[in-house]
Protein backbone atom coordinates (compact mmCIF):
# COMPACT_ATOMS: atom_id res chain seq x y z
CA UNK A 1 0.00 0.00 0.00
CA UNK A 2 0.88 3.48 0.65
CA UNK A 3 1.36 3.97 -3.70
CA UNK A 4 2.23 7.86 -4.64
CA UNK A 5 -0.20 9.30 -7.12
CA UNK A 6 1.97 10.49 -9.82
CA UNK A 7 2.33 14.06 -10.68
CA UNK A 8 0.91 15.86 -13.49
CA UNK A 9 -3.16 15.11 -13.33
CA UNK A 10 -5.25 17.29 -14.64
CA UNK A 11 -8.15 17.57 -12.58
CA UNK A 12 -11.50 18.65 -12.98
CA UNK A 13 -13.29 19.54 -9.28
CA UNK A 14 -17.10 19.25 -8.52
CA UNK A 15 -18.76 21.22 -5.60
CA UNK A 16 -22.23 20.63 -4.90
CA UNK A 17 -24.66 21.96 -2.09
CA UNK A 18 -25.76 24.91 -0.89
CA UNK A 19 -23.86 28.30 -2.24
CA UNK A 20 -23.65 29.90 1.34
CA UNK A 21 -20.88 26.96 1.87
CA UNK A 22 -19.80 26.45 -1.65
CA UNK A 23 -17.08 28.92 -2.00
CA UNK A 24 -15.79 28.29 0.88
CA UNK A 25 -15.44 24.52 0.48
CA UNK A 26 -14.39 25.42 -2.95
CA UNK A 27 -11.87 27.47 -1.85
CA UNK A 28 -10.45 24.17 0.43
CA UNK A 29 -10.30 21.59 -2.25
CA UNK A 30 -8.47 23.87 -4.43
CA UNK A 31 -6.17 23.87 -2.03
CA UNK A 32 -6.39 20.23 -1.39
CA UNK A 33 -5.64 19.55 -5.18
CA UNK A 34 -2.60 21.55 -5.18
CA UNK A 35 -1.13 20.11 -2.44
CA UNK A 36 -1.62 16.69 -4.50
CA UNK A 37 0.36 18.17 -7.08
CA UNK A 38 -2.30 18.27 -9.45
CA UNK A 39 -3.38 21.11 -11.86
CA UNK A 40 -7.14 22.35 -11.87
CA UNK A 41 -8.51 22.63 -15.40
CA UNK A 42 -11.88 22.76 -14.56
CA UNK A 43 -15.09 23.33 -12.12
CA UNK A 44 -18.17 22.15 -11.77
CA UNK A 45 -20.81 23.50 -9.09
CA UNK A 46 -24.46 23.49 -8.29
CA UNK A 47 -27.30 22.00 -6.26
CA UNK A 48 -27.73 18.63 -4.64
CA UNK A 49 -31.23 18.19 -3.74
CA UNK A 50 -30.50 14.36 -3.25
CA UNK A 51 -27.43 12.24 -3.99
CA UNK A 52 -28.44 9.76 -6.96
CA UNK A 53 -27.94 6.32 -5.40
CA UNK A 54 -25.31 5.30 -8.83
CA UNK A 55 -23.20 7.78 -9.32
CA UNK A 56 -23.93 10.58 -6.36
CA UNK A 57 -24.11 13.40 -9.05
CA UNK A 58 -27.27 13.60 -11.35
CA UNK A 59 -27.62 11.80 -14.90
CA UNK A 60 -27.23 16.13 -15.95
CA UNK A 61 -24.55 16.92 -13.96
CA UNK A 62 -22.85 13.56 -14.88
CA UNK A 63 -23.41 14.64 -18.74
CA UNK A 64 -21.94 17.71 -18.38
CA UNK A 65 -18.92 16.37 -16.50
CA UNK A 66 -18.08 13.80 -19.12
CA UNK A 67 -18.51 16.67 -22.02
CA UNK A 68 -16.32 18.91 -19.50
CA UNK A 69 -13.61 16.22 -18.87
CA UNK A 70 -13.38 15.12 -22.97
CA UNK A 71 -12.87 18.77 -23.77
CA UNK A 72 -10.31 19.90 -21.00
CA UNK A 73 -8.77 16.23 -21.74
CA UNK A 74 -8.70 15.63 -18.22
CA UNK A 75 -7.67 12.75 -16.20
CA UNK A 76 -8.76 13.39 -12.59
CA UNK A 77 -12.53 13.95 -11.78
CA UNK A 78 -12.13 14.88 -7.55
CA UNK A 79 -15.72 15.35 -5.67
CA UNK A 80 -15.57 17.06 -2.76
CA UNK A 81 -18.06 14.56 -0.83
CA UNK A 82 -18.37 10.98 0.28
CA UNK A 83 -18.88 8.48 -2.38
CA UNK A 84 -20.47 5.17 -1.92
CA UNK A 85 -17.89 2.34 -3.64
CA UNK A 86 -20.21 1.25 -5.99
CA UNK A 87 -21.04 5.05 -6.96
CA UNK A 88 -16.99 5.63 -7.73
CA UNK A 89 -16.88 2.74 -9.60
CA UNK A 90 -19.45 3.58 -11.90
CA UNK A 91 -18.09 7.26 -12.29
CA UNK A 92 -15.19 5.84 -13.01
CA UNK A 93 -17.05 3.27 -15.61
CA UNK A 94 -19.04 6.56 -16.92
CA UNK A 95 -15.72 8.82 -17.29
CA UNK A 96 -13.18 6.44 -17.71
CA UNK A 97 -10.80 8.09 -15.81
CA UNK A 98 -10.06 8.01 -12.19
CA UNK A 99 -12.19 9.61 -9.88
CA UNK A 100 -11.51 10.48 -5.96
CA UNK A 101 -13.83 11.50 -3.50
CA UNK A 102 -12.88 13.99 -0.52
CA UNK A 103 -11.12 11.25 1.58
CA UNK A 104 -9.42 9.60 -1.34
CA UNK A 105 -8.09 12.82 -2.03
CA UNK A 106 -7.17 13.32 1.78
CA UNK A 107 -5.16 9.68 1.64
CA UNK A 108 -3.34 10.66 -1.46
CA UNK A 109 -1.83 13.89 0.25
CA UNK A 110 -1.35 11.91 3.54
CA UNK A 111 0.53 9.16 1.12
CA UNK A 112 2.59 11.72 -0.14
CA UNK A 113 3.28 13.66 3.23
CA UNK A 114 4.74 10.18 5.19
CA UNK A 115 8.07 10.08 6.26
CA UNK A 116 8.34 8.07 9.11
CA UNK A 117 7.78 4.97 10.21
CA UNK A 118 4.87 5.74 12.24
CA UNK A 119 3.28 8.26 9.48
CA UNK A 120 3.59 5.54 7.09
CA UNK A 121 1.92 3.09 9.18
CA UNK A 122 -1.05 5.06 10.10
CA UNK A 123 -1.49 6.01 6.00
CA UNK A 124 -1.69 2.82 5.19
CA UNK A 125 -4.21 1.98 7.80
CA UNK A 126 -6.17 4.71 7.07
CA UNK A 127 -6.14 3.24 3.74
CA UNK A 128 -6.90 -0.10 4.20
CA UNK A 129 -9.95 0.76 6.37
CA UNK A 130 -10.79 2.98 3.04
CA UNK A 131 -10.20 -0.35 0.61
CA UNK A 132 -12.33 -2.07 2.96
CA UNK A 133 -15.75 -0.48 1.98
CA UNK A 134 -14.34 -0.72 -2.13
CA UNK A 135 -13.60 -3.88 -2.86
CA UNK A 136 -16.16 -4.14 -5.22
CA UNK A 137 -13.87 -1.53 -7.40
CA UNK A 138 -11.35 -3.48 -10.07
CA UNK A 139 -13.05 -6.96 -9.32
CA UNK A 140 -14.76 -6.78 -13.36
CA UNK A 141 -11.97 -9.31 -14.30
CA UNK A 142 -13.04 -12.32 -12.13
CA UNK A 143 -16.79 -12.31 -13.60
CA UNK A 144 -16.19 -15.22 -15.19
CA UNK A 145 -15.47 -16.70 -12.25
CA UNK A 146 -18.16 -18.82 -10.66
CA UNK A 147 -18.52 -20.33 -6.76
CA UNK A 148 -20.55 -23.06 -5.66
CA UNK A 149 -22.13 -26.49 -7.09
CA UNK A 150 -22.93 -26.64 -10.21
CA UNK A 151 -20.94 -23.64 -10.82
CA UNK A 152 -23.53 -21.33 -9.35
CA UNK A 153 -22.91 -18.28 -7.53
CA UNK A 154 -22.05 -14.62 -7.77
CA UNK A 155 -19.26 -13.14 -9.81
CA UNK A 156 -15.52 -13.62 -7.62
CA UNK A 157 -17.27 -14.34 -4.30
CA UNK A 158 -14.80 -16.79 -3.75
CA UNK A 159 -11.56 -13.51 -4.46
CA UNK A 160 -13.62 -11.46 -2.84
CA UNK A 161 -13.90 -12.97 0.27
CA UNK A 162 -10.31 -14.09 0.60
CA UNK A 163 -9.28 -10.54 -0.56
CA UNK A 164 -11.82 -9.24 2.63
CA UNK A 165 -9.76 -11.20 4.83
CA UNK A 166 -6.70 -10.35 3.87
CA UNK A 167 -7.32 -7.05 4.21
CA UNK A 168 -9.05 -7.68 8.08
CA UNK A 169 -5.98 -9.56 8.82
CA UNK A 170 -3.40 -6.44 8.06
CA UNK A 171 -5.65 -4.07 9.43
CA UNK A 172 -6.01 -5.69 12.67
CA UNK A 173 -1.93 -6.00 12.39
CA UNK A 174 -1.65 -1.97 11.90
CA UNK A 175 -3.84 -1.64 14.66
CA UNK A 176 -1.41 -3.73 17.42
CA UNK A 177 1.53 -1.38 15.61
CA UNK A 178 -0.12 1.61 16.55
CA UNK A 179 -1.13 0.69 19.41
CA UNK A 180 2.07 0.05 21.11
CA UNK A 181 3.39 3.45 19.53
CA UNK A 182 0.74 4.69 21.57
CA UNK A 183 1.49 3.19 24.34
CA UNK A 184 5.46 4.21 24.19
CA UNK A 185 3.88 7.77 23.94
CA UNK A 186 2.06 7.20 27.12
CA UNK A 187 4.89 5.89 28.78
CA UNK A 188 7.13 9.10 27.89
CA UNK A 189 4.07 11.10 28.95
CA UNK A 190 3.90 9.98 32.04
CA UNK A 191 8.07 10.13 33.14
CA UNK A 192 7.43 13.76 31.88
CA UNK A 193 5.22 14.06 34.19
CA UNK A 194 7.21 12.55 37.46
CA UNK A 195 9.96 14.78 36.63
CA UNK A 196 7.77 17.89 36.74
CA UNK A 197 8.15 19.03 33.43
CA UNK A 198 5.37 20.69 32.05
CA UNK A 199 4.05 19.86 28.33
CA UNK A 200 2.71 21.52 25.54
CA UNK A 201 1.01 21.00 22.25
CA UNK A 202 1.00 22.74 19.50
CA UNK A 203 -2.82 22.12 17.43
CA UNK A 204 -4.53 23.83 14.54
CA UNK A 205 -5.73 23.58 11.41
CA UNK A 206 -4.16 22.26 8.61
CA UNK A 207 -1.58 25.67 7.08
CA UNK A 208 -2.39 27.93 10.39
CA UNK A 209 1.43 27.93 10.76
CA UNK A 210 2.30 25.00 13.77
CA UNK A 211 5.64 24.08 12.54
CA UNK A 212 6.74 27.73 11.68
CA UNK A 213 6.25 28.51 15.29
CA UNK A 214 7.46 25.76 16.32
CA UNK A 215 10.55 25.91 14.35
CA UNK A 216 11.00 29.75 15.57
CA UNK A 217 10.56 28.46 18.77
CA UNK A 218 13.09 25.32 19.55
CA UNK A 219 14.84 26.38 16.66
CA UNK A 220 14.28 23.05 14.97
CA UNK A 221 14.11 22.19 11.18
CA UNK A 222 10.63 20.76 11.20
CA UNK A 223 9.19 21.03 7.21
CA UNK A 224 6.84 23.98 6.78
CA UNK A 225 4.95 25.14 3.89
CA UNK A 226 2.50 26.99 2.41
CA UNK A 227 0.39 23.85 1.63
CA UNK A 228 -2.48 21.58 3.78
CA UNK A 229 -0.52 18.79 5.49
CA UNK A 230 3.07 19.71 4.78
CA UNK A 231 3.73 17.57 7.48
CA UNK A 232 2.17 14.47 9.17
CA UNK A 233 4.46 13.56 11.71
CA UNK A 234 4.20 14.69 15.70
CA UNK A 235 7.78 16.36 16.73
CA UNK A 236 8.92 17.21 20.36
CA UNK A 237 11.42 19.06 21.72
CA UNK A 238 12.97 21.04 24.68
CA UNK A 239 11.78 24.53 24.27
CA UNK A 240 13.81 27.55 27.20
CA UNK A 241 10.73 29.25 28.03
CA UNK A 242 12.52 31.36 30.13
CA UNK A 243 16.13 31.11 31.38
CA UNK A 244 15.94 28.12 33.65
CA UNK A 245 12.82 26.81 32.71
CA UNK A 246 12.73 24.17 30.15
CA UNK A 247 9.26 22.69 28.58
CA UNK A 248 8.22 20.20 25.86
CA UNK A 249 6.80 21.37 23.08
CA UNK A 250 4.93 19.43 20.81
CA UNK A 251 4.13 20.15 17.30
CA UNK A 252 0.88 17.87 15.66
CA UNK A 253 -0.45 16.93 12.31
CA UNK A 254 -3.25 19.61 11.11
CA UNK A 255 -6.51 19.15 11.43
CA UNK A 256 -9.17 19.87 8.79
CA UNK A 257 -12.87 20.41 8.60
CA UNK A 258 -14.98 16.88 7.95
CA UNK A 259 -12.03 15.44 8.92
CA UNK A 260 -12.66 11.46 7.85
CA UNK A 261 -13.49 9.26 10.98
CA UNK A 262 -11.62 6.50 9.33
CA UNK A 263 -8.22 9.13 9.58
CA UNK A 264 -9.16 10.37 13.01
CA UNK A 265 -8.63 6.26 14.18
CA UNK A 266 -5.64 5.63 11.89
CA UNK A 267 -3.74 8.94 13.23
CA UNK A 268 -5.09 8.11 16.84
CA UNK A 269 -1.42 7.71 18.15
CA UNK A 270 -0.31 10.92 16.81
CA UNK A 271 -3.57 12.65 17.13
CA UNK A 272 -3.46 11.43 21.14
CA UNK A 273 -0.11 13.77 21.70
CA UNK A 274 -2.20 16.32 21.80
CA UNK A 275 -4.43 14.82 25.17
CA UNK A 276 -0.85 14.28 27.18
CA UNK A 277 -0.20 17.73 27.18
CA UNK A 278 -0.55 19.93 30.45
CA UNK A 279 -1.65 22.68 27.79
CA UNK A 280 -2.94 23.46 24.49
CA UNK A 281 -1.30 25.97 22.36
CA UNK A 282 -4.44 26.15 19.65
CA UNK A 283 -2.58 27.84 16.15
CA UNK A 284 -5.20 29.86 14.76
CA UNK A 285 -4.76 31.17 11.23
CA UNK A 286 -6.44 35.15 11.87
CA UNK A 287 -5.99 36.46 8.42
CA UNK A 288 -8.16 33.31 7.25
CA UNK A 289 -11.73 34.49 5.58
CA UNK A 290 -13.30 31.30 7.48
CA UNK A 291 -11.26 31.55 10.62
CA UNK A 292 -14.25 31.22 12.86
CA UNK A 293 -14.99 27.79 10.73
CA UNK A 294 -11.44 26.20 11.04
CA UNK A 295 -11.40 27.26 15.09
CA UNK A 296 -14.78 24.89 15.36
CA UNK A 297 -13.07 22.29 13.61
CA UNK A 298 -10.41 21.86 15.42
CA UNK A 299 -12.86 22.01 18.93
CA UNK A 300 -14.42 19.48 17.08
CA UNK A 301 -11.36 17.34 16.50
CA UNK A 302 -10.11 17.99 19.95
CA UNK A 303 -13.61 16.49 21.21
CA UNK A 304 -13.23 13.36 19.28
CA UNK A 305 -9.74 12.68 20.60
CA UNK A 306 -10.87 13.59 24.20
CA UNK A 307 -8.64 16.97 24.69
CA UNK A 308 -11.36 19.54 24.64
CA UNK A 309 -11.23 19.82 28.59
CA UNK A 310 -7.41 20.55 28.65
CA UNK A 311 -6.15 23.71 29.40
CA UNK A 312 -5.52 26.07 26.41
CA UNK A 313 -4.83 29.18 24.63
CA UNK A 314 -5.74 30.65 21.28
CA UNK A 315 -2.75 31.55 19.11
CA UNK A 316 -4.31 34.16 16.80
CA UNK A 317 -0.88 34.01 14.01
CA UNK A 318 -0.65 35.69 10.86
CA UNK A 319 -1.29 39.12 12.30
CA UNK A 320 1.54 40.67 10.27
CA UNK A 321 -1.09 40.26 7.08
CA UNK A 322 -3.52 42.26 8.86
CA UNK A 323 -1.17 44.73 9.99
CA UNK A 324 -2.37 44.93 13.86
CA UNK A 325 -0.26 44.91 17.11
CA UNK A 326 0.47 41.74 19.16
CA UNK A 327 -1.13 41.36 22.10
CA UNK A 328 -3.14 39.69 24.80
CA UNK A 329 -6.40 38.98 25.58
CA UNK A 330 -7.81 38.07 28.56
CA UNK A 331 -10.70 35.84 30.12
CA UNK A 332 -13.44 36.68 33.03
CA UNK A 333 -10.69 35.33 35.67
CA UNK A 334 -7.54 37.44 34.21
CA UNK A 335 -6.29 34.63 32.40
CA UNK A 336 -4.85 34.67 28.83
CA UNK A 337 -7.10 33.88 26.94
CA UNK A 338 -5.67 34.79 23.19
CA UNK A 339 -2.26 35.49 22.22
CA UNK A 340 -1.78 37.96 18.53
CA UNK A 341 1.69 36.88 17.22
CA UNK A 342 3.35 36.60 14.12
CA UNK A 343 5.37 33.31 13.76
CA UNK A 344 7.15 34.87 10.65
CA UNK A 345 7.92 38.02 11.98
CA UNK A 346 8.30 37.63 15.31
CA UNK A 347 5.90 40.12 16.77
CA UNK A 348 4.86 38.51 20.19
CA UNK A 349 7.59 36.09 20.38
CA UNK A 350 10.35 38.18 20.57
CA UNK A 351 8.61 40.54 22.85
CA UNK A 352 7.96 37.80 25.39
CA UNK A 353 4.36 38.13 24.98
CA UNK A 354 3.58 34.43 24.37
CA UNK A 355 6.08 32.99 27.26
CA UNK A 356 4.50 35.14 29.86
CA UNK A 357 0.56 33.97 28.60
CA UNK A 358 2.29 30.19 29.30
CA UNK A 359 3.93 31.22 32.35
CA UNK A 360 0.73 32.55 34.13
CA UNK A 361 -1.29 29.29 32.50
CA UNK A 362 1.08 26.93 34.33
CA UNK A 363 1.66 28.75 37.34
CA UNK A 364 -2.35 29.13 37.60
CA UNK A 365 -2.38 25.12 37.47
CA UNK A 366 0.07 24.65 39.75
CA UNK A 367 3.60 24.36 38.39
CA UNK A 368 6.54 26.00 40.17
CA UNK A 369 8.38 26.27 37.00
CA UNK A 370 11.75 24.77 38.68
CA UNK A 371 14.30 24.14 36.48
CA UNK A 372 13.68 20.54 35.68
CA UNK A 373 16.69 17.54 36.22
CA UNK A 374 17.00 16.35 32.24
CA UNK A 375 19.51 13.30 34.02
CA UNK A 376 16.34 11.54 34.69
CA UNK A 377 14.52 12.09 31.70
Amino acid sequence: MLERPHSGYRAVLVQLGSSTERDAALNELRDLVRSADAQIVGEITGRLDRPHPAHFIGTGKLEELLQLKSYLNADWIVINHTLSGIQERNLEKQLDCRVSDRVGLILDIFARRARSAEGKLQVELAQMQHLSTRLVRGWTHLERQKGGIGNRGGPGEKQIELDRRMIETRIFRLKSQLETLEKQRATQSRARKRNRVPTLALVGYTNAGKSTLFNRLTHANVYAADQLFATLDTTARQWSLQPGVQVILSDTVGFIRDLPHSLVDAFKATLKEATYADLLLHVIDSAHPEVEAQIQAVEEVLEQIGAAKIPHIKLYNKIDQLHISPRIDRDDTGLPDSVFLSALSGDGLTDGLLAQAITEHLTHMGWSLKAPDWSTQ
